[in-house]
């Protein structure tokens, strides 16, 4: 047989149970004695068997009630769970989010901002996963990721785009090249230079052979690939010297390689992607706004 209980009956019992009177419960619950009073007995008229016994003013639980007790103490500590949940949710610590990310950035760049952002956010879960620009756009775009960081241009129906601070592109060399005593180099430096540049299908690419081009110089390219870290583990080996984004590079960069800075105007351009005409989500607008205030500092820095 079913038993027809509410949440007054328990707020009720639980009160007397943790003032142990009455007097004590009605004071808990802000209400008159009386209506604690009538709330216990219909309690225990709908259980079928008594909760307290009458000990002057006090009531002694029984062993039905102390059982009932932990099981009722069970929900109390469900709901508090639940209010810690509903305030970190307010307060934009608690929640997921899903991002995409070079994989140039995700060297340390991005790992730096998201452990940044967690220290802050105890309860705030993040799935991130590195991909090329264009299938973080179209992942985006289909709600897949809640956002993405990307390399410009991007032209991509049902995206938002918002571009990130520019970064300088830097000279990458082995440690112990001629040009490495140089504090700044110029493009003109790297003719006759075995060069090691991004794919000829990024823009960073197209930048610099036009930057080559109008300089009348014919590069000497003997490797090409995607990742910024293979073209820093191919100079690192000794294969020629690299161009890549400032970003790109950890602080601490391997000792076999050594970085200077490229005069000149070129710069790597990114940019973060959202899902477009969806409503505002705080978590990513928070992430983009540490990456964003990460990326206006030195990369060093």
């Amino acid at each position: 047989m079913k038993i027809d209980l509410n949440m007054r009956h328990v707020e009720a019992f639980r009160a007397v149970m943790i003032s142990g009177s009455v007097v004590g419960a009605a004071k808990m619950m802000n209400v008159t004695q009386p209506g604690v009073s009538r709330t216990i007995a219909t309690l225990e008229l709908r259980l079928g068997y008594a909760l307290f016994e009458r000990k002057g003013r006090r009531l002694v639980p029984t062993s039905e009630a102390e059982a009932l007790f932990r099981e009722v103490e069970q929900l109390y500590m469900g709901i508090d769970r639940i209010t810690q949940v509903a305030y970190d949710i307010r307060y934009h610590r608690a929640g997921a989010l899903r991002l995409a990310a070079l994989p140039a950035l995700a060297h340390w760049l991005v790992p730096s901002v998201i452990a940044q952002f967690l220290a802050a956010r105890p309860r705030v879960r993040i799935f991130v996963q590195t991909l090329p620009s264009t299938q973080i756009a179209e992942l985006v775009a289909t709600r897949q990721f809640d956002l993405g960081v990307v390399e410009l241009p991007m032209s991509k129906s049902g995206v938002d785009v918002k571009p990130l601070p520019a970064a300088p592109i830097v000279c990458v060399l082995p440690a112990g090249h001629a040009l490495s005593h140089t504090r700044e180099i110029t493009l003109s430096d790297l003719a006759g230079e075995r060069l090691v540049l991004p794919s000829p299908q990024s823009y960073l690419r197209y930048k610099i052979d036009d930057s080559f081009n109008q300089l009348g110089i014919t590069p000497q390219i003997v490797a090409e690939t995607p990742t910024s870290p293979m073209i820093c583990a191919l100079v690192a080996e000794g294969a020629g010297v690299g161009l890549v984004s400032s970003w790109t590079l950890t602080p601490s960069i391997d000792k076999r390689l050594v970085q200077r800075r490229l005069a000149g105007t070129l710069q790597s351009q990114y940019a973060c992607l959202r899902p477009e005409g969806v409503a505002p989500m705080v978590l990513a607008d928070e992430f983009e706004d540490f990456l964003r205030a990460r990326m206006e500092k030195a990369p060093s820095s």
